[in-house]
């Protein structure tokens, strides 16, 4: 399966390489979900969480480069999650990749029109999913004047 845009133009100059690591969050409430995202995405920064509460709590403390989130979670769902998110000018700019079985185009359009920036579907092919993390990170650069915090 394809990792689904908005197919928006960003306006974001050419990603260049910088000298420090992606910051990601994975949220997966299946812990087998999760382990197998974090032995594919290993080469980035990664921060795991087990729920949609404990997601949002770490894209405020971390502000990461991009989020992972699957849709259907204890606490908080995706999209919900992404709705606190961009309603939340500290974070709203965070990409999100919004995880979720739900393939059908009504369920693919609603998750991108809550404010997903791309959505792939479960079950995914491990090539598809680390294209889709690193053309996501190329698309939305962290800006050179917000910086990581510490």
């Amino acid at each position: 399966m394809e990792c689904v845009s908005r197919q928006e133009d960003t306006g974001h100059p050419e990603r260049q390489e910088e000298p420090m690591k992606a910051h990601l969050v994975i949220a997966d409430d299946e812990a087998n979900i999760r382990r197998l995202i974090m032995i594919l995405l290993r080469p980035y920064d990664l921060f795991e969480a087990q729920n949609g509460k404990r997601a949002l709590e770490l894209m405020r403390e971390m502000q990461p480069d991009l989020a992972l989130l699957d849709n259907v979670m204890p606490e908080m769902t995706g999209l919900e999650v992404i709705d606190a998110v961009r309603r939340d000018p500290l974070i709203a700019s965070i990409p999100i990749i919004l995880l979720s079985a739900k393939g059908q185009p009504d369920e693919i359009k609603q998750g991108l029109q809550s404010g997903a920036t791309r959505y792939l579907v479960k079950p995914f092919e491990a090539q598809a999913l680390c294209a889709c993390v690193a053309e996501v990170l190329q698309e939305y650069p962290r800006h050179p004047l917000n910086p990581r915090p510490l």
